[in-house]
């Protein structure tokens, strides 16, 4: 199968979309129950869980919004690949995870790292086409 140039154009803006599509839902999610939000940070016993939450949901809408657009694409790709390896340790802690939960948490902790790895593929070969990035370029 031979990928043309034109259809690489198409995979990387649907790669944007598809990884914009998994942050966005997810800070929106986190925005209309910060209470849980906070709930979950806390019972992790990370230090200022309220203050932690807002970050996390101004990182996820910012940088998913920024990824959508490709607007700092690289910094944006850059920060939630930090984020999502950093969720991925502090909350699919497979290794202490209780016997009946630690094959789901190891999937989502693999999961994350992929996600992580698709994300530093944008950072380090830019946004493709169809960009705020490119318009500034030219």
């Amino acid at each position: 199968m031979r990928i043309t140039v034109q259809d690489s154009k198409i995979l990387v803006i649907a790669g944007r979309i598809l990884i914009a599509a998994l942050f966005l839902p997810a800070a929106l999610g986190k925005l209309a129950n910060f209470a849980g939000t906070t709930g979950m940070i806390a019972s992790k016993g990370l230090p200022l869980p309220a203050v932690a939450a807002a970050l996390v949901i101004a990182l996820e809408l910012g940088a998913s919004l920024s990824l959508l657009a490709g607007f700092r694409t690289r910094w944006a790709a850059i920060a939630l690949a930090l984020f999502t390896v950093a969720a991925g340790l502090l909350f699919h802690d497979f290794w202490a995870a209780p016997a009946a939960a630690a094959m789901g948490q190891q999937q989502a902790f693999f999961k994350n790292l992929g996600i992580a790895g698709g994300l530093l593929l944008f950072a380090a070969l830019g946004p493709g086409p169809l960009t705020l990035d490119s318009r500034k370029a030219s």
